[in-house]
C-alpha cells in the first residue's frame, strides 16, 4: 500500500540522515550535562549559568559540578568565577580545570591572554570546542554545566550532537527581539532531540531602591507568553538588580556572596 510505501521510504530518509551525524559520546566521568542557551547575547545567560553551577553546588554538598564556558569568542567564566592562570597538564596529557567555590571551571579564557581577541575561523573553533569537551580532566562530575554562546550556530550543533544532553534551559529578557531569538533557540534543540527543560526570564523588573516602584524595562511576561506557546515551563524570573551585576562583575556571583538576598 502506499502508506506502507511512505513509511518505508520515511525510514530510509532517517537512517541517511542519521548516517551523517556524529556518534553521541559521553563525556568521561560526567553523569549529567546541562545546557544554558539564548538566542540573543547580552541576556544574562552566563550570569544564570554561573549561579546555576554555584546553587546546584549549594543545595546539595555531596554533588561534584562542573562548568564549561562553551563561548570562545566571549568567554566570561574565568571573570565571574573569578579565575586566572593556565591549566595544568595531566600525565595522560589532558588539561585539569581551575577550581573557584567548588566548582571545576575550564574556559577559551584561560588559554588566551585576557585582552587577545578570538580572530577564528569556524573550523578553529570547532577544534577549539572538541578539545574543551574531550581533553579535559574532569574528574567524577555529578553535573556538567554548559555556558553556550548565544544564537544556533556551529558551536551548539556540536555540542548538542556529540555529547548526550540531560537538558537545556533557555534564558531570555521579555522584550520582543529576544524572544524571537530565544524561540529560534528552542526550536533547534528539538530539531537535535535535546530535551528543553524550561525558558529562565530574566530582568523582568527593576525596582527604584529609593522609592520602590517598579518599572518592567524590557516588558512584562513576554517569556511566559512564548513558554505558554512551545508548552514549556516557566523555570524563575529574576529581577534586573544591581547586586546581581555587580557581584558577577567581581568575580563573587551572588548566590555565593549573598545567599540570604532577595536576589
Amino acid at each position: 500500500s502506499s502508506s506502507s510505501r511512505n513509511e518505508a521510504l520515511k525510514d530510509k530518509r532517517t537512517q541517511i540522515l542519521t548516517r551523517g551525524l556524529p556518534k553521541q559520546k559521553p563525556i568521561e566521568g560526567v553523569k549529567q550535562v546541562l545546557v544554558f542557551a539564548s538566542g540573543k547575547g547580552g541576556v544574562g545567560k552566563s550570569t544564570t549559568a554561573v549561579n546555576i553551577a554555584l546553587a546546584l553546588a549549594a543545595n546539595d554538598s555531596t554533588k561534584e559540578v562542573g562548568l564549561l564556558d562553551a563561548d570562545i569568542y566571549g568567554p566570561s567564566i574565568p571573570k565571574m568565577m573569578n579565575l586566572k592562570g593556565n591549566p595544568e597538564l595531566t600525565s595522560k596529557n589532558l588539561m585539569r580545570p581551575l577550581k573557584n567555590y567548588g566548582i571545576a571551571c575550564m574556559s577559551m579564557g584561560f588559554l588566551i591572554e585576557e585582552a587577545a581577541p578570538v580572530v577564528w575561523r569556524g573550523l578553529m573553533v570547532m577544534s577549539a570546542v572538541e578539545k574543551l569537551l574531550r581533553q579535559v580532566d574532569w574528574g567524577q562530575l555529578d553535573y556538567l554545566v554548559i555556558d553556550m554562546p548565544p544564537g544556533t550556530g556551529d558551536v551548539q550543533l556540536s555540542v548538542s550532537q556529540n555529547i548526550p544532553i540531560a537538558g537545556a534551559v533557555i534564558i531570555s529578557t521579555p522584550q520582543d527581539v529576544a524572544l524571537l531569538d530565544a524561540r529560534k533557540g528552542a526550536e533547534m534543540f528539538r530539531k537535535v532531540h535535546v530535551p528543553v527543560l524550561g525558558l529562565v526570564q530574566n530582568m523582568s523588573v527593576f525596582q527604584c531602591p529609593k522609592c520602590k516602584h517598579e518599572t518592567h524595562i524590557f516588558g512584562a511576561d513576554g517569556v511566559r507568553d512564548l513558554a505558554e506557546t512551545l508548552g514549556l515551563d516557566i523555570l524563575g524570573d529574576i529581577p534586573l538588580h544591581v547586586n546581581i551585576r555587580e557581584t558577577s562583575d567581581s568575580g563573587q556571583p551572588v548566590v555565593i556572596s549573598q545567599p540570604q538576598s532577595d536576589a
